[in-house]
C-alpha cells in the first residue's frame, strides 16, 4: 500500500511559479505520495515542450513572440505583425491582435507594397474573425449567461457589449463583397447580426439565412442551464466528464477535465440540494492536470468508481504523455495506482474502454492511441484481478495501428462475448469480433468490418454501441469529423455540404449492418467531438447529443441534439430544447442528478487554444410524465458494476406490452453515464417482467410485476429486487445575474 504524503513537492512548484492561489488551496490537505510523483512527472514533461513546437502552448507562444524584435524591413515587418497577431489571437489576447492588424494594414498602406491577394485575403479574415472572438470574450464569457452564444440566440443572448460583432459585421461585410460565395464569411455574418438581435432585418437578402432554418422538428420543452447556480460552470478548455456516485450516498456527483496541460481536475460532490462542492483538494487531486477525456470504472471490484484520465491527444510528438488511473479510496479521496497497476506508457491518446472481454469478473482496457510516424501501437490491457494489468493485444490478436479517436465494447451478436467498434480519423473503422478463448488459453478477435458493412466514415471521432430501435441487437453510431463552417450554412440553405455524415447502422441480426443514416434522417453535418446518448423524454427510445467543432475559431456552429421518433427517425430538437451552445462542445454526460426520474445533461465546453476557454454546463431536464425505472446492479461473479450485463424489460402500456432493451455501460467514447441504468418506460404503468443477463455467469435472472417510478438495486445472486427510496430535490437554484458565478476553487 503506498503511504500518504503531504503535497510538498507540488506546494513548492505552486509557490514557484506564483500559484499561491493554488498553493494555499492545496497544500496540507491528503494526498498519496503516488499522486505527488505522478504531479511533478507530469510539470517535468510539460515544462520540457518547447512552446513553438506546440501550437496549444498560446500563452506561452507568444511570451516567446513578445520577446522578439522586430524587423526592419518594412515587407517583413508587415508579415511579422499579421503573425505575432494569430498568436495573440489564439491566446485570447484580442484587444492586442486588433493592435498588431492595425500595424499591419497601416504598414501596408504606408508604401510601396506589393502582395499577394491571398495575403491580404488571408489578413482581412483574421480582423474578422478577431472581432468575433472579441464580442464572444466579452459578451458570452466575460459577462456570462445561460442564454450566451445559445444559437438561435435570442434577446437574452444578445451582446451588451457591441463593437466585437459591429467589427466582425464591416469585415464579413467586406469580405463578401469581393467574395460573394464564401460560405464561411456568410454564416459568421448571420450570427454576427444575430448577436445584436439584427439577423432579418439587417443581413443583406442575398446572403441572409432565413430564421426558420433554425426551427426545432419538435418541443421537447426547454432544459435550462443551471450549471452556475449548482456551483458546477467551471471555466476551462476541451475536456472529460463523468456523472457518477463517487462516495456512494445516493447522489451523482461530477467529474470534469481540461485538456490544457496545467489545468486543473475538478471533483464536484452532490449535496443533495441542488448545489455542489468542489472537493478536488480534499480529494487528494490538487495539481492532478490535464487530460481531454474520462472514461470511469470499478476496476478493483470494491465497489467504489475509479476514474482514468486520458492525455496527449493531437499533440503528436509532444503527445507523449503517461495516462493516470485514480483509484477511489471510499473514504472521499484518490490515489495514483498507474504505475503500481501497470498501466503506466507513453502513447498519444484521448479514447479508451472498460469491459469484461472475457467474462472472468474483472474489466478490462483497450486504450486507442494515436498512432503517426513513431507507430503508436493501441493497447490491451487485461485486468489480473489482483489490481493490476498486463497489456495483451498482439497475443490476444487485437492490433491497431491507426489514429484512433474513439473505441466502444458491445456483444453485437448477443453470443456473450463484448465485440470491439474503433473509430479512425485516418482510414476505414474497425469491428473486432471476440471469438473466445483458444486451445492455447489465449483470446482471440478477428476484425470483421469489411463483411458486416460497418467501415465507413474514413474521417471519423466518437462512437458508441446501442439498441436506437429496440429490437434487442446492438446498433452503431460513427459520427463523420470533416467539415468546415460554411457547411452550416449550406445545410440551412437546403444545399449540398462536403461534410463527412455520420452513419448510423442497424444491426440486421445476422453479424451485418445497414446503413440506414438517411432513412433516420441523419445525414446532416455534425462535426462530432464530444456526445452521448440517453433518453430525453423517457419515451423508452434513445435520443442523443453531439458537441460539435474544432480547434479552428472559425467552427462556429451549434452543437445538436436529436430526438428518437419511435426508432424510426430523428426529430433535431436543438431550437426547442436549448441546447444549440455555438462554443466547442466536447465531454457530454446523461444522468438524474436531482433524483426525479428524468436525465440531465453534463457537458463540458471549450475549445483547444488557450484562448478558447468557456463554462461548462448541466441542462436540467424539465420532465414530460412518461414513466421510468432506475436500476443499480451490482455483480458478483460478473463484474461489480455489471457492466455488459444486458437487460430485457416488457412493460404494459395501454396499447398492449412493449419490450425495452438495455445493457449496462453503453455510452459514447466521448463521455460517461451514469453505470446505473435509467430506463424511460413511456406509457407503461407496469414492469411485467424483468431479465437480467449476467455476463460472467450467464445466469438469468427473472422478476415479474415490478412497480415503476422506483429506484431498484439488484444483486446478480438476489431472489428479489431491494426497492432504493430516493427524496427528489431541485437544480433549480437562484437567478444569476449577467457576469455573476459562484466563487469555486481553481
Amino acid at each position: 500500500m503506498l503511504r500518504s504524503h503531504k503535497i510538498f513537492g507540488y506546494c513548492a512548484r505552486a509557490t514557484a511559479q506564483g500559484l499561491l492561489s493554488l498553493a494555499l488551496w492545496g497544500c496540507g490537505q491528503y494526498q498519496a505520495e503516488s499522486t505527488r510523483v505522478m504531479v511533478d512527472h507530469l510539470a517535468d514533461l510539460v515544462e520540457a515542450i518547447a512552446p513553438l513546437q506546440d501550437i496549444y502552448s498560446n500563452t506561452r507562444r507568444v511570451a516567446v513572440y513578445d520577446t522578439l524584435t522586430p524587423p526592419d524591413d518594412p515587407h517583413d515587418l508587415v508579415h511579422h505583425y499579421v503573425t505575432h497577431a494569430q498568436e495573440l489571437l489564439l491566446a485570447g489576447f484580442n484587444e492586442e491582435a486588433l493592435a498588431k492588424l492595425d500595424a499591419a494594414r497601416a504598414g501596408i498602406a504606408a508604401g510601396d507594397w506589393v502582395e499577394d491577394s491571398g495575403f491580404l485575403a488571408n489578413l482581412a479574415d483574421i480582423r474578422a474573425l478577431t472581432y468575433f472572438r472579441l464580442g464572444e470574450q466579452e459578451n458570452c464569457l466575460q459577462n456570462h449567461t445561460a442564454a450566451s452564444c445559445l444559437f438561435p440566440i435570442t434577446e437574452m443572448g444578445w451582446h451588451r457589449l457591441e463593437r466585437g460583432s459591429r467589427g466582425a459585421i464591416d469585415e464579413y461585410t467586406r469580405i463578401l463583397s469581393a467574395d460573394p460565395d464564401n460560405r464561411m464569411a456568410q454564416w459568421l455574418l448571420n450570427l454576427a447580426y444575430m448577436t445584436l438581435g439584427e439577423h432579418e432585418a439587417k443581413v443583406p437578402a442575398e446572403w441572409l439565412i432565413p430564421a426558420a432554418a433554425f426551427a426545432a422538428e419538435y418541443d421537447i420543452g426547454r432544459f435550462h442551464d443551471v450549471a452556475a447556480s449548482a456551483g458546477v460552470d467551471q471555466l476551462g478548455l476541451a475536456g472529460g466528464s463523468v456523472l457518477e456516485d463517487m462516495d456512494l450516498d445516493g447522489d451523482l456527483d461530477i467529474m470534469a477535465s481540461s485538456w490544457g496541460l496545467s489545468d486543473q481536475l475538478h471533483y464536484f460532490r452532490n449535496n443533495g440540494d441542488g448545489t455542489f462542492t468542489d472537493r478536488t483538494a480534499a480529494a487528494g487531486l490538487a495539481g492532478v492536470a490535464g487530460g481531454l477525456n474520462l472514461r470511469r470504472a470499478d476496476y478493483n471490484n470494491d465497489g467504489y468508481p475509479d476514474i482514468l484520465i486520458l492525455r496527449g491527444a493531437w499533440r503528436r510528438a509532444n503527445g507523449k504523455l503517461p495516462n493516470t488511473l485514480l483509484r477511489n479510496n471510499g473514504d472521499g479521496t484518490f490515489d495514483d495506482v498507474t504505475k503500481e497497476a501497470g498501466l503506466l506508457s507513453y502513447h498519444p491518446t484521448q479514447t479508451a474502454a472498460w469491459g469484461d472481454y472475457n467474462n472472468d469478473g474483472w474489466l478490462d482496457l483497450f486504450i486507442g492511441n494515436e498512432s503517426f510516424p513513431g507507430r503508436h501501437f493501441s493497447e490491451l490491457y487485461h485486468n489480473n484481478g489482483d489490481g493490476t494489468f498486463t497489456e495483451t493485444a498482439q497475443r490476444d490478436r487485437l492490433v491497431v495501428n491507426g489514429y484512433v479517436k474513439g473505441v466502444a465494447w458491445g456483444d453485437y451478436d448477443n453470443d456473450g462475448l463484448l465485440d470491439l467498434y474503433v473509430s479512425l480519423l485516418d482510414g476505414p473503422n474497425l469491428l473486432f469480433h471476440n471469438d473466445g478463448e483458444q486451445k492455447n488459453g489465449r483470446w482471440k478477435f478477428s476484425e470483421v468490418s469489411r463483411e458486416a458493412g460497418v467501415g465507413l466514415p474514413l474521417v471519423s471521432f466518437p462512437t458508441w454501441f446501442w439498441d436506437f430501435d429496440q429490437d434487442g441487437w446492438l446498433d452503431i453510431f460513427v459520427s463523420g469529423y470533416q467539415a468546415k463552417a460554411g457547411d452550416m450554412a449550406l445545410e440551412y440553405l437546403g444545399l449540398e455540404t462536403e461534410a463527412e455524415a455520420p452513419r448510423l447502422y442497424r444491426n440486421n441480426g445476422d453479424g451485418t449492418f445497414s446503413d440506414v443514416t438517411a432513412a433516420s434522417r441523419l445525414d446532416r453535418v455534425m462535426y462530432t467531438m464530444g456526445s452521448n446518448f440517453g433518453d430525453l423524454d423517457n419515451d423508452g427510445w434513445l435520443d442523443f447529443f453531439v458537441g460539435t467543432g474544432e480547434p479552428d475559431f472559425r467552427m462556429v456552429i451549434p452543437n445538436r441534439m436529436f430526438r428518437n421518433a419511435g426508432g424510426h427517425f430523428f426529430q433535431e430538437v436543438t431550437a426547442s430544447g436549448g441546447f444549440g451552445q455555438l462554443q466547442k462542445g466536447h465531454s457530454v454526460s446523461f444522468g438524474d442528478i436531482d433524483q426525479d426520474g428524468d436525465q440531465d445533461i453534463y457537458m463540458v465546453l471549450g475549445g483547444a487554444f488557450s484562448g478558447d476557454a468557456y463554462r461548462n454546463a448541466l441542462y436540467l431536464n424539465p420532465g414530460h410524465g412518461n414513466h421510468w425505472v432506475t436500476l443499480q446492479l451490482e455483480g458478483i461473479s460478473s463484474n461489480r458494476s455489471a457492466i455488459g450485463t444486458r437487460l430485457h424489460l416488457i412493460v404494459r402500456t395501454p396499447q398492449g406490452s412493449r419490450s425495452i432493451y438495455a445493457t449496462v455501460g453503453l455510452n459514447s467514447s466521448f463521455g460517461n453515464n451514469s453505470l446505473q441504468e435509467e430506463i424511460g418506460l413511456g406509457e407503461g404503468d407496469l414492469i411485467m417482467v424483468l431479465e437480467i443477463f449476467w455476463p460472467a455467469s450467464g445466469k438469468v435472472q427473472r422478476f415479474e410485476n415490478l412497480k415503476v417510478d422506483r429506484v431498484y438495486h439488484i444483486r446478480e445472486d438476489d431472489t428479489e429486487p431491494q426497492h432504493v427510496a430516493v427524496t427528489p430535490f431541485s437544480l433549480a437554484g437562484p437567478a444569476q445575474h449577467p457576469g455573476e458565478h459562484p466563487e469555486s476553487q481553481p
